[in-house]
């Protein structure tokens, strides 16, 4: 899914998002601010989403972290298990389609909440 594509489904469905190139960058915006959710690639340069994503839950509490939500074209067994592993709260394999990041995104809804158009979510 293209960035400009999901940034508008997800500020359509009433979230805003940031976005962030790299696992650096996404480590650097989850220090600069609080987010509920994070939509993690798991391949990017510089940094992937699992390394990150281990980091992550290596530095912030459970109550104070993002949930982590792989989406990644990586679809082959054991993948989703490998993004668990390192931290990740949920996993969407690519194509991801719309509902999927409704789902995704409604099972954390005690987190969200009613903070929707505040900063809920990063996109990578």
């Amino acid at each position: 899914m293209k960035k400009k594509v999901a940034l508008r489904i997800l500020e359509r469905l009433g979230y805003r998002a940031d976005v962030a190139a790299n696992g650096i960058e996404v480590l650097e915006a989850v220090s600069r601010q609080s987010y509920d959710v994070a939509l993690m690639e798991v391949q990017m340069p510089e940094m992937g989403g699992l390394e990150a994503s281990r980091i992550i839950t290596r530095r912030w509490q459970p109550e104070a972290r993002p949930r982590i939500i792989a989406m990644t074209a990586n679809a082959m067994q054991g993948d989703r298990e490998e993004c668990l592993a390192a931290g990740m709260d949920d996993y969407i394999s690519k194509p991801v389609k719309v509902e999927e990041i409704v789902t995704a995104l409604e099972r954390y809804g005690d987190r969200i909440g009613e903070r929707r158009n505040s900063e809920s979510v990063i996109d990578v």
